[in-house]
């Protein structure tokens, strides 16, 4: 039987952290020990007040359809929560929980782009950004900075490209994949340009915002005369260890939040009430209730990065936030193995995977195709033999 599958799917791009994923677990069940890089889930468990929050939350029997944009109670928690940390006013009615912060994000595009428009992009990106552009027919428009530039896009940059099609930004601090982090004056640099535009809107992915290792995180939505242009997006699963709860929110203009919640409305509807109930005591808890989690990253982050500057063909910036390291591995692009080219950063995470048995994530996925994502998410112990393997089959590579 043939079956004829939609143009959109099949323009639609596997997600290579995913793919990664999978392969290491096709490694591991045929026996080998294969150490995984490649996901950007914490590996710690969720915190014991946030379990029994749950555990609660059965009791009470919170096991109904809940509304589609999320408990109210949930939603002046987070409310109180952007004030309390960011320093923002998003009422209740301005917030949209939806199933993880990746559906937040596709409500948004979903409802704010489409054919003709163009939506910018700041390479290195996240891997998902640019297909859920694809999916909205709109067109992606790229703007990159190398490791030179600390993975980071100047304002002229930003202002460059930002043509009378524009219709939205994505913006990322810290960074997934590069661990980048804007400062504030940054932040302020790159809002001053956007605020010359009000016709084009921003959302500001903050999901890593507990795991900046400089200062206090600075949200866009707070640079001055640009609250009405920013979607604030954010979620519990990196800061909180929450990957499979599956909770994320926005703060976005009322009109933007309606939007997102018919969208998801004939999608999903409302996420999970038993997350919900867990979710609310995350964001309840004081920041510092993720301190001892930061601290290990920043340690892991060390030690990563110590070990990448053993090895050569490696160029490495010193990322301030979230948990992975982005080197530039363009120096090891004209090498080979057993007769074999490696001259793509794909083949050099195959490599890896296959030799090393470390599972990395090519830096294709990203936008940025002379580099390789590595997460630190692992203890201690398995960044040691991680780095210690990936030293070895680089120095077995043929010149």
């Amino acid at each position: 039987m043939s079956i004829n599958l939609s143009d959109r799917i099949l323009s639609l791009s596997e997600s290579e952290t995913i793919a990664f994923s999978r392969m290491s677990r096709e490694l591991i069940e045929q026996g080998h020990d294969v150490i995984s890089l490649s996901l950007g889930e914490p590996d710690f468990h969720t915190p014991e007040f946030i379990k029994e929050a749950a555990k609660q939350a059965i009791d009470d029997n919170f096991t109904s359809y809940p509304p589609v944009p999320g408990y109210p109670e949930l939603r002046k928690a987070i409310s109180m929560k952007f004030k309390r940390d960011n320093d923002l006013d998003y009422s209740p009615e301005q917030i949209v929980v939806s199933t993880g912060a990746k559906q937040s994000l596709a409500n948004v595009v979903l409802s704010l782009a489409g054919p003709g428009d163009e939506v910018i992009l700041l390479a290195p990106y996240w891997v998902s950004y640019k297909e859920i552009v694809k999916l909205a027919e709109a067109t992606p428009v790229v703007v990159s900075a190398g490791v030179e530039q600390d993975y980071k896009i100047t304002p002229e940059q930003l202002e460059a490209a930002i043509t009378d099609k524009t219709k939205l930004i994505l913006f990322n601090s810290p960074s997934n994949p590069t661990g980048s982090v804007y400062t504030e004056e940054e932040v302020d640099a790159i809002g001053a340009v956007i605020r010359k535009y009000p016709e084009v809107m921003v959302i500001s992915d903050e999901i890593y915002e507990l795991f900046n290792f400089q200062s206090k995180n600075t949200s866009l939505a707070k640079c001055e005369g640009l609250y009405d242009q920013v979607i604030t997006v954010n979620g519990v699963s990196k800061a909180f260890a929450m990957t499979g709860w599956r909770i994320g929110y926005i703060g976005a203009p009322l009109e933007i939040a309606k939007a997102c919640t018919k969208m998801q409305g004939q999608f999903t509807s409302g996420a999970s009430g038993i997350s919900q109930k867990a979710a609310q005591a995350a964001v309840e808890a004081p920041p510092s209730v993720v301190d001892d989690m930061k601290a290990a990253f920043i340690r892991r982050r060390q030690l990563v990065i110590d070990a990448l500057q053993e090895i050569d063909g490696f160029v490495i910036n010193e990322p301030q936030g979230a948990f992975y390291v982005f080197p530039n591995i363009e120096a090891l692009l004209d090498r080979s193995f057993r007769g074999e080219k490696i001259d793509t950063a794909y083949k050099l995470c195959m490599y890896l995977l296959n030799e090393a048995h470390v599972a990395t994530v090519p830096g294709e996925a990203f936008g940025a195709p002379e580099c390789m994502r590595i997460s630190y998410a692992a203890s201690d112990a398995e960044l040691v033999e991680a780095m210690r393997r990936i030293k070895k089959a680089i120095e077995q590579l043929e010149r």
